[in-house]
């Protein structure tokens, strides 16, 4: 089997390693399986020697991180600046041929600003769970398909989809957030919600990013008790789904 390629931007190792550790459960795929590149690390044409070869990954998941694409350009650090531009050139890569490709959080920012696309901070939601509702086109996804209509998924973001890209597929929304997810051609994807987050997850991720702004300080206890109460078992079934439909030689 090709191998998938796992794009992560969390300079903190505890929020970094939780999260691949969580794609790797919920794929159900082996470290060798699934190459990590940290691009608050590293280029990733250094990571793989050159430009990503798409014919070389069964597919392609973007994690979330602390990142944002409506950061004002002179707040990105220079780390921030060159995986921003690596993921835009991929991403323009990935549309363009269809490849299987699914974004988690700031995937959706990385796609959403494609086609005319906008992403801006009209939409952001609090660390926590949200009840996410599939659209029509969603129902009848090829990955969201199988997911109940509503259904609870983790979730927690500054910035959000305002103008979905030309030619985009809205498949889900919430209360609070227009655009949850949708697909670019018949195999990108991206979620604003975090198809890899359980309970233990969104709270260590509560407690790694305490000060960056998502929530008033003091607040993590709280917000660890609600996640604890929360029932989310649907979304990591995405990610499964995701390998189901794309593993191959």
């Amino acid at each position: 089997m090709k191998p998938f390629l796992f794009l992560g931007t969390r300079a903190e190792d505890l929020a970094a390693d939780g999260e691949y550790d969580a794609v790797l459960r919920c794929t159900g795929l082996a470290e060798r399986e699934l190459r990590r590149v940290r691009l608050e690390r590293e280029s990733l044409l250094d990571a793989l020697g050159g430009p990503v070869d798409l014919d070389a990954w069964s597919g392609i998941v973007l994690g979330g991180g602390p990142y944002n694409v409506s950061d004002p350009v002179e707040a990105k650090g220079t780390a921030q600046r060159r995986a921003e531009a690596e993921l835009t050139d991929l991403a323009e890569r990935v549309v363009a041929a269809d490849h299987p490709f699914l974004g988690a959080c700031y995937g959706i920012g990385t796609l959403g600003v494609l086609r005319g696309g906008l992403v801006d901070r009209s939409h952001p939601e609090p660390i926590g769970a949200q009840t996410i509702t599939l659209t029509e086109a969603g129902r009848a996804d090829a990955l969201f398909g199988g997911l109940p209509d509503r259904f609870q998924a983790f979730l927690g973001h500054k910035e959000a989809v305002a103008r979905l890209p030309e030619g985009a597929v809205l498949l889900a929304s919430s209360a609070t957030c227009p655009v949850q997810a949708f697909r670019l051609g018949e195999r990108v994807w991206a979620t604003q919600f975090h198809p890899e987050l359980d309970v233990e997850g969104i709270c260590t991720r509560i407690e790694v990013y305490a000060e960056h702004g998502y929530f008033e300080p003091g607040g993590a206890a709280t917000l660890q008790a609600r996640a604890r109460a929360a029932v989310v078992t649907e979304p990591q079934r995405l990610l499964t789904r995701f390998v189901e439909l794309f593993a191959h030689d």
